[in-house]
């Protein structure tokens, strides 16, 4: 399940969690998702939309998480899209996560 998302011009961020603990690997989710997105995409002309490959990041504690959160909410901050990160309409939370333990 995606919790929480930012997308920029250029890309986009996912936080996501597995929904079971039986859930399929992180890459074959990663591939459903992009062909999803990709038979939706209004533009045909534009195909490939997507990258081959993705980069992950696995975080165990909810500190890191919170850090990351942070990280990747001031990119269109650094990138001069906006002056503050709230001001960021392609952001925003799907899910709450909860950490166990």
């Amino acid at each position: 399940m995606v919790v929480r998302y930012v997308i920029l011009p250029d890309h986009l961020h996912l936080f996501c969690s597995p929904a079971r603990f039986d859930s399929t690997s992180l890459g074959n989710w990663i591939k459903y998702w992009k062909t999803i997105a990709s038979r939706s995409w209004p533009h045909p002309e534009e195909q490939p939309i997507w990258q081959k490959s993705f980069w992950d990041t696995e975080l165990r504690r909810s500190q890191s998480y919170d850090e990351k959160w942070r990280y990747v909410r001031q990119n269109p901050v650094r990138k001069g899209l906006v002056e503050t990160e709230d001001q960021w309409k392609f952001q925003g939370e799907l899910n709450v996560l909860r950490w166990i333990g």
